[in-house]
């Protein structure tokens, strides 16, 4: 004959686990909404990514985009502007890497290393010191200038000429076609 030692479970038992089971759905559902706030907004997430249609922009031309709330600027070399940027040796540039989020962190700031085809280039409209956004063809190399300090990129989005100290950043983006972009 089989005997057991546990005793039978009590009414105040099943009180206590109805009680604390009705406590942690209480509290799960009193965290969920404070822990969601924390997850990014459905209208950041439409824009983590945009599709660009290069079929418009000209050879020579700049157009600016929104991406991720910031400028970008996509622009559509002209050979010239491709021969002057290749030209160019990185020991002469006053930021080395090439901050193209595309390759490894210490790729060097060779035009090669700044596109990914070398007609177009792809580049955060952010200028790097202070933040502002650069306005396109002025200064003294051909590709930016920002007006709020006096920072000068190249046609390769190649800080130049100070006080900005580093390149205009590569996003990530790759091409879904020869005149479609996907960046983000």
């Amino acid at each position: 004959m089989a005997t057991t030692t546990t005793a039978e479970p009590t009414r105040r038992d099943f009180l206590y686990i109805a009680t604390g089971s009705v406590a942690a759905v209480g509290a799960a559902a009193a965290l969920w909404p404070l822990i969601d706030q924390m997850n990014p907004s459905s209208a950041v997430l439409a824009l983590a990514s945009i599709e660009i249609d290069l079929t418009p922009i000209q050879v020579g031309q700049s157009v600016t985009f929104k991406f991720r709330g910031h400028p970008l600027f996509v622009r559509r070399r002209s050979p010239a502007e491709i021969a002057t940027a290749k030209a160019v040796p990185v020991s002469e540039l006053i930021d080395p890497i090439a901050r193209n989020l595309n390759l490894p962190d210490d790729a060097p700031a060779t035009d090669a290393n700044r596109e990914t085809h070398p007609e177009w280039l792809v580049v955060s409209g952010v200028c790097t010191h202070l933040g502002c956004t650069p306005t396109a063809y002025e200064g003294d190399f051909g590709g930016w200038l920002c007006h709020c300090h006096g920072s000068q990129y190249d046609v390769a989005g190649r800080v130049r000429k100070g006080p900005a100290p580093q390149n205009l950043e590569i996003p990530v983006y790759s091409f879904l076609s020869p005149t479609r972009v996907k960046v983000g």
